[in-house]
């Protein structure tokens, strides 16, 4: 799976960042009656959101592509009785279902720590 090395490029962690900061600012608007912080937040949050869908959509097909190509080599490498590319394409495919299982993790903690985050701004501006 390649690295996200361009920043124009859709990212799970500044869009998290976005939606999260843009929660707090609608939750200040909200509080204070600041019509246009709350507006902006829902904006951010939104923009933040979208990120996110637009992050996970490019690397479920990065992730398809490499998926497939780890396949071709692992079958190509059995029909023609090459075990190192056999080995190559059982490795990208075990990589791969490793790198997914991490990343769940890691956004499901995002999503808490993101919850707690709420609930304390809540807290605080209640």
């Amino acid at each position: 799976m390649s690295s996200n090395t361009n920043s124009n490029e859709p990212s799970k962690l500044t869009g998290q960042f976005h939606s999260a900061k843009g929660t707090v600012v609608e939750a200040i608007g909200n509080t204070t009656g600041a019509t246009s912080w709350t507006q902006s937040g829902q904006q951010e949050h939104a923009a933040g959101e979208a990120e996110v869908k637009a992050a996970q959509a490019k690397g479920y097909v990065e992730g398809t592509s490499d998926r497939i190509e780890g396949k071709y080599d692992s079958v190509v490498g059995a029909v023609t009785g090459d075990k190192t590319q056999q080995a190559s394409g059982y490795v990208a495919n075990l990589s791969y279902s490793l790198l997914t299982f991490d990343l769940h993790v890691l956004y499901s903690n995002a999503q808490h720590d993101k919850g707690v985050a709420q609930q304390e701004v809540n807290k605080n501006f209640s």
